[in-house]
């Protein structure tokens, strides 16, 4: 037997590990944002936008908190509490803002959403690309009118003297002022933000359905769907994710209801009907002097709609939706 033997065949010969790849080192923070240093500066703009506009007011709502006067100023203020915000929910005239607030929020949701997307579906269904296009030049106008001239307009058309007083005074009926009548007031707002907004709010949904392939149309129609049977089971599916995220952002700021143009048609119709909490903040603290009640519903207002938003977007998911986040 000799001194070199065969090896066992239970036994594993190990391999010598041959050169090893450099490994590639993870870039740090600074130097990604360093070699994406031009794409961020086009960021740097809106960032400051926000910043001082969005973000830094935020700080001005310890007001709430205190007896806040100008001259003082927030560091002179004294400290209450709670007692704003206890002011606020015994004060009837923050209960009537709130009511008023609801309803139009309530009727804006039930009719004013649902309009651009109407107008759109009728905007697809038209054949003629030139009729198309006069029409959604003529929807669109309105929206870059400020509410001073939208309400002039409206005031010359249904107001006492306007057009349809005249028509109908020459048939006889006297009497016809649509507004200044507080009882169909909150219709009338509704309808106003229908005529001078639905026009540029068909613009997403429009091309939401200039996005929808073509062949899927045809072959419906192939197999013999209507015009009607198209709209249902592929133009309106197609709508819903854009319906979704626009919901869920529209219940977020569901207790803004048009600052300015109510604010313009209160002194026709009175408070009781024209009072919402935006108005009531300008009113009892910019007017009034009573800072810290104004900004402490102004802050309430801002914690409703956050809860909103969270819940909408919750609810969406849970329904199998995708959501905002």
């Amino acid at each position: 037997m000799t001194a070199q033997t065969a090896a066992d065949p239970g036994t594993r010969t190990e391999r010598a590990p041959g050169p090893s790849l450099p490994v590639k080192r993870k870039a740090s923070l600074r130097q990604r944002i360093w070699r994406e240093r031009w794409a961020y500066t086009f960021i740097v703009p809106g960032f400051l936008f926000f910043l001082v506009f969005a973000y830094v007011p935020m700080l001005g709502n310890v007001v709430a908190f205190q007896e806040y006067t100008p001259f003082r100023g927030i560091e002179g203020s004294p400290w209450v509490g709670f007692a704003n915000f206890t002011a606020i929910w015994a004060d009837p005239e923050v209960l009537m803002a709130l009511r008023n607030t609801l309803i139009i929020a309530v009727l804006q949701l039930a009719f004013a959403f649902p309009a651009p997307i109407a107008l759109a579906l009728l905007l697809n269904s038209l054949l003629s690309d030139r009729v198309r296009r006069m029409i959604q030049t003529v929807v669109y106008l309105p929206y870059f009118l400020s509410w001073v001239i939208v309400i002039s307009v409206w005031q010359q058309v249904l107001g006492g003297g306007g057009l349809v007083a005249g028509i109908l005074d020459g048939w006889g009926m006297t009497g016809f002022d649509a507004m200044t009548n507080a009882d169909t007031f909150k219709i009338l707002v509704v309808l106003q933000g229908i005529w001078k907004d639905c026009g540029w709010g068909t613009i997403i949904f429009f091309a939401a359905i200039a996005g929808i392939p073509s062949e899927r149309y045809e072959a419906a129609a192939i197999d013999g769907a209507s015009g009607w049977q198209r709209t249902w089971h592929i133009t309106l599916p197609a709508l819903v994710p854009v319906a979704t995220l626009l919901l869920i952002l529209n219940i977020g700021s569901i207790l803004t209801v048009g600052f300015e143009q109510l604010l313009l048609q209160q002194p026709m119709v009175g408070a009781e009907a024209a009072e919402v909490l935006d108005t009531f903040v300008y009113f009892r603290g910019v007017l009034g002097g009573q800072w810290g009640i104004a900004t402490a519903a102004g802050l309430l207002k801002g914690v409703i709609g956050t809860i909103l938003v969270l819940s909408a977007n919750r609810l969406a998911k849970r329904l199998g939706g995708e959501g905002i986040f």
